[in-house]
């Protein structure tokens, strides 16, 4: 069986891995110059850092059994121990123990000065249809819990806003605390005993080297966009390349592992209904601006959250080197400070120069951090852009999945993967792509 798969982000590659162990004959096409999607290693000064992603939740296997797979659980890391912190209303402050925002502690809440004034905790019946998480939670706990604690989780997550996000697809265990949220966070922290394991893993060298490891392994065509597929008999013909010099392929079977705008335009004819709801998932877009720092006095800790609310331009940043421990040993004396900025609808603060985006991150970090450390002398910095980088999961998106597989699950030979389904993060993203070649398989088996 021969089979394409479009796209060489962490989903298509994993997917292609899985075919190709299987026995298939598998050709990963993929239009840009590099594999990896939003997986990116790159340099930064003479440092080697993660310029998208850089860790993984643990505390799902999928992502970790690939690790695993490929010989590289030698290079498993875990995050350095420290408090999380949220830089809001003028000061660097602990963030309270949650669940997804959802306050867990109210004696800790009450001492962070995260809130401006008491909580009101309340129980209201939860709706049979799917609504946001920010209604969801200011109904039954206020608005500024909303703000200042579930924005900035959402935020760093998704790059969306809670108004729009949907409780059930973007926040499932913030629907599970039921009609009286914070009443089952805080029973849920009291009865759980200590964290049995580590919450999230990395790879010593970075985890956007996951997807160079899986490339290593595969066929994999750089600079080939694929421009149209049809079905025709018993398999797909593909058109590939260049529009100047396009070429027709022919396959067995077809996986798409690209964004839903790309997947969509692709689908127009085969799967018409899944293309038009595909075309309805909307992307945010962000910037990560990392820099090298000598002199750095940080407070203690992995970084900061920022809620929108606070008004600055950075809505995170990430003390790298106090995080990982193997980039503090390449770094030496110097510190590596990740900032992102962007939001869905921010599109218009995006727009602005590399050299606006430097200053405005680093005029943050001086104003969050100076108080109490230095930021010390910037030596390197590095402006990296991820154009619709994050799909929003907005209410209803679990009916917008459904239909969308629905109709693709009627055509024989295709299958669909990615972060615009079934989560964001690496592991659920993997999971798709595991899903995708069982799905292609079995339809080999059931017709062979």
């Amino acid at each position: 069986m021969r089979v394409a798969v479009v796209g060489a982000g962490i989903a298509g590659l994993t997917c292609a891995f899985d075919l190709q162990q299987a026995g298939a004959d598998v050709v990963v096409l993929e239009g840009a110059d590099r594999v990896g999607g939003k997986l990116l290693v790159g340099e930064v000064g003479d440092l080697t850092v993660d310029l998208g992603a850089e860790s993984m939740l643990a505390r799902r296997p999928e992502a970790l059994e690939l690790v695993a797979s490929l010989g590289l659980g030698d290079r498993l890391v875990h995050p350095e121990p420290s408090p999380a912190t949220l830089w809001t209303r003028g000061a660097l402050r602990p963030m309270p123990p949650t669940v997804m925002g959802v306050p867990a502690d109210l004696g800790a809440l009450e001492t962070s000065g995260v809130l401006s004034g008491p909580l009101e905790a309340r129980s209201v019946p939860v709706p049979d249809q799917d609504m946001s998480v920010g209604a969801f939670v200011a109904e039954r706990a206020g608005r500024e819990v909303v703000d200042r604690l579930v924005e900035p989780l959402l935020g760093g997550v998704y790059a969306g806003h809670a108004d729009r996000l949907s409780l059930r697809a973007a926040a499932p265990m913030i629907a599970a605390l039921g009609p009286d949220p914070v009443a089952a966070a805080v029973e849920r922290r009291a009865s759980a005993g200590a964290p049995s394991a580590p919450m999230l893993a990395g790879l010593a060298g970075g985890v956007g080297t996951l997807p160079l490891a899986l490339a290593e392994r595969l066929d994999v065509r750089l600079n080939n966009t694929v421009r149209a597929l049809t079905r025709e008999g018993d398999g797909w013909t593909l058109v590939v390349g260049p529009t100047t010099r396009a070429r027709r392929e022919r396959f067995d079977a077809v996986v798409l592992a690209i964004p839903a705008p790309a997947a969509s335009r692709l689908l127009a004819e085969v799967a018409p209904r899944a293309a038009f709801t595909l075309a309805g998932i909307d992307y945010a877009s962000m910037a990560l601006v990392t820099f090298v720092l000598e002199g750095a006095q940080l407070p203690p800790g992995s970084g900061f959250l920022v809620p929108p609310v606070d008004g600055a331009a950075i809505k995170a940043a990430t003390f790298a080197t106090n995080k990982w421990a193997w980039l503090a040993e390449s770094a030496g004396d110097a510190a590596v400070v990740r900032t992102s900025l962007g939001r869905a609808g921010d599109t218009t603060a995006l727009q602005r120069p590399d050299d606006d985006l430097v200053a405005a991150a680093l005029a943050d970090l001086r104003r969050a951090i100076e108080p109490a450390g230095t930021v010390g002398r910037v030596t390197a910095h590095r402006v990296q852009r991820w154009g619709g980088g994050l799909p929003q999961y907005e209410v209803g998106h679990l009916d917008t999945v459904a239909a969308i597989e629905r109709d693709a699950q009627a055509v024989t030979g295709l299958a669909l993967c990615g972060a615009a389904y079934h989560g964001v993060g690496i592991p659920a993203v993997v999971a798709t792509a595991h899903a995708a070649a069982e799905r292609i398989l079995g339809q080999e088996t059931m017709e062979s």
